[in-house]
Formats: structure tokens, sequence, C-alpha cells
């Protein structure tokens, strides 16, 4: 029976569950064998998976399911106690492929590690992510900040980075086998380099990989702290086509006191000149970002600034989350907003976002967008809006497709 994969939270934790499946398959894994990988983001992550554990147990009893990922990390006793749950794996030995070899005797039931002794990113080393048209690159892992509201820290660890030459080795393997676009990603992906080598930076990172993979097609970045961009990201914006003009920003507020109750490192004009600085060298930059509702003591004031900052950055594609407070955090000890207020300003900023986003769709009908397609009739512009296809089309093709209108949510290409 073929191992199935069950995850929760990020795009790095989709590619490492993948990491796992081809090497518990390689190692002959047999019998059916399920990986829970885990979010820990928030409380709700957390009690969605063990919801999820126990509704597989029920219809699939005679499943050996294996949990790992940032929630069994930092929250090993829940997870330990579900009788459901055959075996735990910390978050740095669930990429190894030693984690997944039959051992000669039985493996303890808890083997979580101590994820703040891990010094070193293992790069990946496979072509693809079964039933993805892009190709995620985890390029760092870990993060040395301690925003309040966040334990990500505590189920990654410190910052670590993949060498450079893996990294780019890892995109030339990608596109030696037909990639078309590499999305870059990271826990704190605008640290990278800083552990390996002085000078040593995510912007040197995207030049070396455009400079020596020449034939990958797209190169994107996941979530970015725009505070920790460098020139040479910056240069790469400006003079890299290939690179694309989309950036997804860790904002979080748009209110500098609130900023400096979540620890954050930039401020509310810190975020605006950004977004500015970044338009003036790419005009046709598309910008989506993090925004936390309700987070503890803002004042309706103060979330009217993190609203506001939807127009004055030109967001477009907004992930909004309602403040939710993860246990053994200092923003959990703070003064709570209450919850109908979280709810009410969460609601309004998707509004806001909303708007953004169909004002974003009507001003690119009319234009013609090279579209990467996807499954499903589906395909993504440069700046990552949808696109629906006017006919069927294999994935993985590069078009130029003209838009003929939009329904709100995505592109519609003409006949």
């Amino acid at each position: 029976m073929a191992i199935e994969t069950l995850t929760f939270g990020c795009r790095l934790n989709t590619v490492e569950s993948e990491v796992m499946r081809r090497h518990a398959e390689v190692a002959g894994a047999g019998g059916d064998l399920v990986l829970v990988n885990t979010c820990a983001v928030t409380a709700e992550a957390g009690r969605q998976a063990r919801k999820a554990i126990r509704k597989l147990a029920r219809e699939r009893p005679d499943a050996e399911i294996v949990v790992t990922g940032c929630g069994a990390q930092v929250e090993t006793q829940a997870y330990s106690a579900m009788p459901e749950v055959a075996r735990i794996v910390g978050n740095d030995a669930k990429t190894r492929a030693e984690t997944w070899t039959p051992a000669p005797t039985a493996r303890p039931r808890l083997g979580i590690d101590d994820i703040m002794a891990v010094r070193d990113a293992a790069p990946t080393r496979f072509a693809s992510i079964a039933g993805h048209t892009r190709a995620f690159v985890p390029v760092q892992n870990g993060c040395d900040h301690r925003c309040t509201f966040c334990i990500i820290p505590f189920g990654r660890g410190n910052s670590r980075s993949v060498p450079l030459a893996d990294a780019v080795d890892q995109v030339r393997r990608i596109v030696d086998h037909g990639g078309r676009e590499v999305v870059l990603t990271g826990v704190d992906l605008t640290a990278y380099g800083r552990d390996l080598a002085e000078g040593l930076s995510l912007g040197r990172l995207v030049q070396a990989i455009l400079r020596d993979v020449p034939d990958l097609a797209r190169l994107r970045l996941s979530s970015i702290d725009s505070i920790e961009a460098d020139a040479a990201l910056m240069d790469a914006i400006a003079g890299e086509a290939r690179l694309m003009p989309h950036l997804h920003l860790s904002l979080q507020a748009g209110d500098d006191v609130i900023l400096k109750r979540m620890k954050r490192r930039h401020g509310r004009a810190d975020a605006i000149r950004f977004c500015d600085d970044v338009r003036r060298l790419r005009p046709n930059a598309v910008f989506g970002a993090d925004l936390i509702a309700g987070f503890p003591t803002e004042t309706e004031e103060q979330f009217t600034r993190s609203l506001d900052l939807v127009a004055e950055c030109g967001l477009t594609h907004l992930h909004v989350f309602p403040y939710s407070p993860r246990p053994d955090t200092p923003a959990a000890r703070m003064p709570p907003v209450p919850g109908d207020v979280i709810r009410e300003r969460a609601a309004r900023l998707r509004e806001a976002g909303a708007a953004a986003l169909t004002a974003h769709l009507a001003g690119e009908v009319g234009r013609t967008h090279r579209v990467l397609t996807e499954r499903g009739g589906m395909g993504r512009t440069e700046g990552f809006t949808p696109v629906r296809l006017a006919a069927d089309t294999s994935p993985g093709e590069l078009r130029d497709v003209a838009i003929a209108g939009h329904d709100g949510r995505v592109l519609i290409a003409a006949e």
C-alpha cells in the first residue's frame, strides 16, 4: 500500500512531507503507513491536527500513524497522550534518511530531538513534489528572532542555511527534470546565509541561481521579512526578469506600538517605504502580506492603521489571521482583545483585501500575461494571480494569455 502523508501548515512542511514519504519508500516501509506533519503556528492548528488523527484512526484502524512537525516538537505531551499515535518523530530527524531505515529492533515510540542543538540545514535532493506544478526548494530553516506571538523557533530551532552550492544544485536538478518554476522557501527566508559566511545573503543566492541555472524559467520567493531584504536582493528585483515580481511580506500589523509589542523589527514607515522602493525598481510588482487582527492590547485606532496599510502598501493578496493565543508565548500573557472584536476586525481586513484584489483583477483585464499552466485548467501570472484558462491545458506549460475578464477571485482568459 502506498505511503500517505497528511500535512498541516506551511510550504516548508509540504516539501518535508514529500522528503519523508520518499525516504520511507526507499527504505521499504510497508503496511498502511500515514505520516502526519503537524503545525504549531496557532493553538487551533494543533487542535485540528489531533482531530484529524483521531478521525483517521477511526476510519483506518490498522493504519500506523507517525506524527512529526512543529506541533509534535512543541506539544509533545499532547500527541504522546494519543493512543492513536504509533510513533512521534522530531522536527529535525523527520527529513533524515536514517530515521526511516528499518531497524533490527523496534524504534522508541517517542523520538523528539533537541531542536536547539541542530546546526545544519539538510538540502533536499529530489526533482518534484507529487501534485504540484512548481517546485519548492527549502534553503533555510529555523529562526533567531523571538516575536512575542510566535512559538515556531521552538519547533524549528535556530536559523540555519543550506550551503549555496547545494541549493543551486537542487534547482538545477529540478530544471533538468523539466521544472519551469522554483520557489525558495524557509522559516525566515531573508536570514539566509548569515550562519554560513560573511556577506552571503538571500540576494546573493538568488543571483547565483539565476546565473548558474540559465534554463530556469521562473524563480519565486516565499514569505520574506522586508526589513531584512539586502542590496543584492533589491538588485535582483530590479534587473532579473526571471525573478517573479510577486513578494509576500511578513508585516503582521500597521501600528508602531503593536509592532513593538509583537517584537517585530520594522515599523509602519519601513513597510511602506519598502513597497515604494520595490515598485520603483519593478513597476509591475504585486504584494501579498500576513496581517494579524486583534493582537492583545490593540485599540480600534491601532487596528485602523493596519487596515489603512492595505492601501498604503498596495497589498493585493492578504493572509488574515485572527489573533489566537499561543500558550507559552509572551503575547498570551498580555491583556486580550475580546473574541467578538477580533472576529469583526478580521472580517474588515478580509473585506479590504477582497476589494484590493478586485481592483487588481480589473486592472489586468485587456492585458496579456505569461502564464504557467496548472492542473484543473488554471494557471498563474508572473505576479502570482490565478487565471482560469479557456481550454484544457497540460500542466507545466508557459503560455502567453490574453485576459478577458475576472470573477472577483481569478482572472479569466480570452477564448
